[in-house]
């Protein structure tokens, strides 16, 4: 066999090779991008306050209520929905994740979710960096997507370090064992831990549309602070407007409406009515917004 039938098998296949290559290099460039994006976040010092923060919350819930029920007395008032679930913690500490994920969800949660969103793209903007990362072979979409997607996943770690302090500090200041649902069946211990953990998902999908918001006005200025104070600014207004009797016909479409479904999971069985309609409305938000921010950011005019 000549040398020149030897070598044409071997340019075939490295024709073949090529589109092949040029894939594994886009992936690995994209997993490189959000890595690094995950990273630059998480080793903020303003990120970890927030989480520090996030995860003080269910170590005072617990302790005021250990200190309020020391002489026999019982928590909160009664019933069994959202923070009312504070009425249960002294008889089974599982309740402490229930009650810190409804009491952070209203203002500490969103509000950590803002100043990431926020700060995302102004952020790079206000220090000078975001030209210099246009410059590099990742495209203003999909950059804005890897943004996007870091502050998605920041969700679910914030959400998760509430749910993960809760549990710790609920096994260490009360008992353990069975739970009664709002329904007031019983269910095991096992059992709750998988409805804690489905709670905790979708209290994180339940700040998908805060996350697109705060993008979307991240794109809108070239200063970080401005951008967090905006988002968390819209915040308030949306949770003040939810509570005003007058505007019942608009309250159904505001992200924040139906925030504390979360509490149908503990019903038996779960009632998905309204957790269908606030994954619905989250996606609704985290489309319109998403889109939204993507208009805008593929048009500016980047100087900074």
């Amino acid at each position: 066999m000549s040398r020149a039938d030897l070598s044409a098998p071997q340019g075939r296949g490295e024709l073949r090779d090529r589109p092949q290559t040029a894939r594994t290099r886009r992936t690995t460039f994209r997993a490189t991008l959000l890595r690094n994006e995950l990273l630059t976040t998480f080793r903020r010092w303003r990120t970890l306050a927030l989480l520090a923060v996030l995860a003080a919350v269910p170590v005072l819930v617990g302790i005021a209520v250990k200190i309020e029920t020391s002489d026999g007395s019982s928590a909160g008032p009664g019933g069994g929905g959202g923070p009312a679930f504070i009425s249960q913690i002294t008889n089974n500490g599982l309740f402490l994740v229930f009650t810190a994920l409804a009491a952070t969800l209203p203002f500490f949660l969103p509000m950590a979710i803002g100043v990431v969103a926020g700060d995302a793209i102004a952020g790079e903007a206000n220090s000078g960096t975001l030209r210099y990362l246009l410059v590099a072979p990742a495209g203003r979409s999909r950059l804005l997507l890897t943004k996007y997607a870091t502050v998605v996943i920041f969700c679910l770690a914030a959400t998760l370090v509430v749910a993960v302090s809760a549990l710790t500090v609920g096994a260490l200041l009360f008992p353990l064992g069975d739970l009664t649902t709002i329904s007031g069946t019983q269910i095991s211990f096992a059992e709750g831990l998988v409805r804690a953990l489905l709670i905790a998902l979708a209290v994180a999908a339940s700040l998908i549309g805060v996350a697109a918001l705060g993008l979307f006005v991240s794109t809108m200025t070239g200063s970080g602070i401005a951008a967090m104070a905006t988002t968390v600014g819209l915040l308030i207004t949306v949770q003040i407007l939810d509570q005003i009797p007058q505007l019942h016909a608009l309250q159904p479409y505001f992200f924040s409406h139906y925030w504390l479904s979360f509490a149908d999971l503990m019903r038996e069985p779960v009632y998905w009515d309204d957790l269908t309609k606030n994954l619905g409305l989250q996606a609704l938000y985290a489309g319109v917004f998403g889109s939204a921010a993507w208009a805008r950011f593929t048009a500016k005019d980047i100087t900074a």
